[in-house]
């Protein structure tokens, strides 16, 4: 693969192949060589094989210092809450006007938040949801009594982590214009959160390896 000079650049400050956490959060933000305030991303390969559902890796976490990102949340719940769940925050809400939409092809939203009375009707686009990694789920925290409450947290920053089909994890955890302290801070907090999730299946060694990265840099290793 063929990199530009700026990536090059970037790539020429990681002088080691791994570095303390603190040392590589302090190195990023020089690392990001693009016009616009980079996303801060931590990646994470785990010895667990997700085919297996006792290996699965899935929960939620509030960043300490949030992420940076402006989430689009919609909310299919009953009409008595639509309003309560607009004023929360999400960008759109209702039943089964929104779900035909979603049938349709509408798929402009990051995170879909339901209400537990109304999951059957989700069923004709579950397919849809699912591929797109969006399907409201209690263990995640999207299918819940507390809509506005759930919808607050998304818009302050909770994430979904959850392992790929490979085992490995992939969350953004800020913004370079965070600063190095915010972003480390965000980074242990779900360090931490991933070593208190490793599931009851999982054997052998459980972190492999961990990365951090702006959007469109180099990686930089994190020793375990």
């Amino acid at each position: 693969m063929k990199r530009g000079k700026n990536y090059k650049a970037a790539k020429a400050l990681i002088t080691k192949e791994f570095y303390s956490l603190e040392e590589a959060c302090a190195l990023l933000p020089e690392t990001s060589k693009v016009k616009f305030d980079a996303s801060v991303e931590m990646h994470f390969k785990l010895g667990v094989d997700p085919k297996h559902a006792d290996q699965i890796v899935r929960f939620t976490i509030g960043l300490p210092n949030g992420t940076g990102k402006q989430y689009k949340v919609i909310a299919i719940v009953p009409d008595n809450m639509v309003d309560e769940a607009k004023k929360a925050g999400a960008i759109e809400a209702g039943m089964e006007d929104l779900i035909d939409r979603i049938a349709k092809g509408w798929m402009d939203f990051d995170v879909v938040v339901a209400h537990p009375s109304i999951m059957k009707n989700i069923g004709k686009v579950a397919k849809q949801l699912g591929q797109a990694r969006k399907m409201p789920n209690p263990k995640a925290g999207t299918v819940t009594d507390d809509i506005a409450g759930t919808i607050g947290d998304i818009m302050k920053g909770q994430i979904e982590v959850r392992t790929d089909k490979n085992g490995n994890l992939h969350n953004i955890i800020g913004k370079v214009s965070f600063g190095s302290d915010k972003i480390q801070e965000n980074a242990q907090a779900l360090w931490d959160a991933v070593v208190e999730n490793k599931p009851s299946g999982s054997k052998g060694t459980y972190i492999k390896s961990v990365t951090l990265t702006t959007a469109m840099g180099p990686g930089v290793h994190i020793e375990l």
